[in-house]
């Protein structure tokens, strides 16, 4: 069926109201509403007022064609409208999902409207959005057409797949399958009845892998229907003596768990916000993403499988009790068989696709009817993709004291105070009052297993959510058992990879959180006063703070450290805390362990005491400051080497040494000079019209060095393109992400646009230190 993107054009108003607006898909209504102590939806979602919505668009019909629209996410509780009847329901708000108007359909103009409903808070313990935030597609079918979702690719060995197509009739079918350089390197024609399936092989055909993700391109022509999918020839295995296989080598998964947000995007979901961040994650050393806790996008997955990053896509943070009082527990039980057959159908062509989960943290899991529950959402996908291993994230120290009835859920409580801690809230707040230690310790009481072994036995791989401490013990009593960090701490990279080294069964790691994301406001913060004026995650609090990689996309010290731990680096790399706050007060947080920057530049501290980290793996790491030596220290039980000196400006460099203390390698961080401009930096490498584009905004000296400390406000105008989003990455910012106008932070700030103009994009900035401009060039 032929594909249309129906994103533009739409009228939207907050449901009941008469002030309608124009707007384009993706859509997030909720980053636009008010931001309260009064709201209900709390440090969960940021503070922001909940709301009721309605989307209306008018669809002009020709002919009366088979039409499918297709919505990848509206959040929440959807209803949809063609002509005031209503034709479809779906609660889900992060499921993709079909609706098929052909019945419904007139000659000439038809009258399309989503409503969706945000305003019963809490519903989430993470920022949703709200709205239609993912792209809207019509699928146009002839009386002769290739099913949505019509063709399977399935492979089977690093050659051979088996293919599967689905019409609406018989008919003449052409196959071909192009290769990356849009070669033809296999054509087939047949005919078919509805249904059509066969073994493709390709002899010496290029596999797809972390290193080389090689996609194919498979196009069927069906009665002059056309549809293609790519897909890539790998396979995936569990072995007991080498552990995690694709392609039949180990693969050690250093995965990070990520929100669906795009950070001062909101929850609005574009091909290239998705492509940015999955490149940005596998720069930062990861290699494999968890969705979490919810199926990603479509544009997400394509990135995935053109970088070669693996996915784990997850279904669900909650079964069938509540974490919050409107959360989806309340349909997941009557949903879960069609929110799984579009999740899978969504993920089973793409080769990143490694691994499901099946929910997240759910105590469920410590009972009886929630392993009954877990098997019948496996069976589901089994009975759909019988290819791809499942798992979900247990908290195992969550599941015993579930079973002794602390943490539970509580409606009572919960109608009295929306804001009561309950499930994951609630060992969160007690894992940031009583440190990391606490829930990696009192996951190694017997009680634990007791309340675990029933999950893990009916999973492929146990998912163990902060578990670090029963690895070794876990691999040996139980010898037929995968294990995946499926939560951790950053901290514990460099024991897990170790660990990983030496026990194949030992799969992977998924590092909380790999990028920084909206609400859950402060979880993972450690902020001065300087830019938070308060530590109680009030009003004012937007983000968690618990990324390796900021909420404008920039890496931390902690994504620095995290190469090192895994051996991806021989070069040491610097972290230096700031300066102007060496022993200040910071806001706590048990998911950070370091709040240091890859800067020497911290004009106005001449000879104030600061504290230096060293990031590698060498047995000895020699510090210089201005090349005098401050000292060497000697690698201990991880991969961080820490110095005190006095701040002197010039540079600061680090030498890896071997165990003879000879240089291995060095690397070196310098002081920008007095002078402070505003650089621009396009993260583009082409322009087109319609194309949405990232600006970082960075205050440096006129050699590109960046300053830090250097603060102001910057005040953009635009001409060629309109402004989607424009703010920095400190998790407290009253001011959000839709005024022309913003802060900055560490230096840094970040504008994201849609190109308008054919020519030329003009952003002209008055700033704290001056005004300057650049042009883009569109193609």
């Amino acid at each position: 069926m032929k594909k249309i993107s129906l994103c533009e054009g739409w009228k939207f108003k907050i449901l009941n109201t008469f002030n309608e607006v124009d707007v384009d898909l993706p859509h997030d209504a909720l980053i636009f509403e008010e931001r309260s102590n009064d709201n209900p939806s709390g440090t969960n979602l940021g503070w922001f007022k909940g709301n009721d919505y309605s989307y209306t668009k008018i669809l002009e019909v020709d002919s009366l064609v088979n039409r499918i629209i297709e919505f990848e996410g509206v959040y929440k509780d959807a209803k949809v409208y063609l002509n005031d009847e209503l034709i479809c329901e779906r609660n889900y708000g992060y499921t993709n999902f079909y609706v098929d108007i052909t019945p419904y359909q007139i000659l000439g103009d038809n009258v399309l409207r989503v409503e969706c409903f945000n305003s019963d808070q809490p519903n989430s313990r993470w920022y949703s959005g709200a709205g239609i935030i993912r792209p809207v597609w019509l699928y146009l079918g002839d009386e002769k057409h290739i099913l949505v979702n019509g063709i399977k690719v399935k492979p089977i060995s690093l050659d051979e797949a088996i293919v599967d197509i689905n019409t609406n009739s018989k008919g003449d079918c052409l196959i071909e399958v192009f290769d990356k350089d849009e070669k033809i390197v296999y054509k087939k024609e047949v005919s078919i009845d509805k249904n059509y399936n066969f073994n493709l092989k390709i002899d010496g055909a290029h596999k797809w892998s972390i290193e080389d993700p090689y996609l194919y391109t498979l196009k069927v022509t069906f009665e002059g229907d056309i549809d293609s999918i790519r897909f890539g020839f790998r396979t995936i295995k569990l072995s007991l003596d080498k552990g995690f296989l694709i392609n039949d080598e180990r693969v050690i998964i250093r995965g990070c768990c990520i929100h669906s947000d795009n950070g001062i995007l909101g929850a609005r979901i574009y091909k290239e916000s998705e492509y940015r961040k999955a490149k940005i994650l596998k720069d930062a050393g990861y290699n494999a993403i968890r969705s979490a806790h919810n199926p990603c996008s479509k544009y997400l997955l394509d990135a995935c499988d053109e970088l070669g990053i693996l996915m784990m896509d997850e279904y669900v943070d909650m079964w069938f009790i509540h974490k919050t009082m409107y959360d989806y527990a309340s349909h997941a039980r009557d949903n879960y068989m069609e929110d799984l057959k579009d999740m899978v159908e969504k993920d089973y062509n793409h080769p990143s696709v490694v691994l499901y989960s099946l929910g997240n943290e759910v105590g469920e899991s410590a009972i009886d009817e929630g392993v009954e529950f877990f098997k019948n959402m496996r069976d589901r996908i089994k009975s759909i993709d019988d290819t791809r291993p499942i798992t979900a994230g247990i908290n195992i120290l969550f599941n015993m004291m579930y079973s002794l009835g602390l943490g539970m859920y509580d409606e009572e409580k919960a109608k009295s105070n929306p804001q009561t801690k309950v499930g994951s809230e609630f060992f969160n707040d007690l894992t940031g009052l009583l440190g990391n230690h606490t829930m990696k310790i009192g996951a190694t009481f017997h009680r634990c297993d007791v309340k675990t072994k029933d999950i893990f036995k009916e999973s492929d791989v146990a998912g163990y959510n902060y578990g670090i401490l029963r690895y070794k013990k876990d691999l040996k009593k139980y010898r037929e058992r995968f294990i995946l960090g499926s939560e951790t701490f950053c901290e514990d990279a460099y024991k897990f990879y170790n660990m990983a080294l030496d026990n194949p069964r030992l799969i992977g790691d998924f590092v909380w959180a790999g990028m920084d994301y909206l609400g859950e406001v402060g979880i993972g913060s450690w902020e001065y006063k300087d830019y938070a004026p308060n530590f109680k995650h009030v009003s004012g609090w937007i983000s968690a703070g618990s990324g390796r990689v900021n909420l404008i996309g920039s890496e931390l010290c902690e994504a620095l450290y995290t190469k090192a731990a895994f051996n991806l680096t021989n070069v040491p790399e610097i972290g230096v805390v700031p300066i102007n706050h060496t022993n200040d007060k910071h806001s706590p947080s048990a998911w950070k362990f370091s709040n240091a920057v890859n800067s020497w530049s911290f004009n106005g501290f001449e000879n104030k005491p600061c504290k230096i980290e060293v990031y590698s793996r060498a047995p000895y790491i020699k510090l210089l400051v201005n090349d005098k030596c401050v000292g060497t220290k000697k690698l201990k039980n991880n991969s961080i080497f820490y110095f005190k000196t006095k701040y002197r400006s010039g540079s600061v460099t680090a030498i890896a040494l071997d165990e003879n203390k000879k240089e291995i390698s060095r690397n070196s961080l310098y002081s920008a000079n007095d002078e402070t401009i505003l650089s621009f930096i396009n993260e583009a490498d082409e322009i087109r019209k319609d194309q949405v584009v990232f600006i970082k905004l960075r205050y440096t000296d006129n050699n590109g060095i960046l300053k830090p400390l250097s603060r102001g406000k910057i005040k953009l105008d635009i001409k060629g393109a309109k402004l989607l989003a424009l703010g920095h990455a400190c998790p407290y910012n009253e001011d959000l992400y839709n005024k022309d106008e913003t802060d900055t932070y560490y230096g840094e700030a970040l504008c994201v646009i849609k190109v308008e103009s054919s020519d030329l994009v003009e952003i002209h900035a008055k700033h704290a230190y001056g005004e300057n401009s650049i042009i883009l060039n569109v193609l």
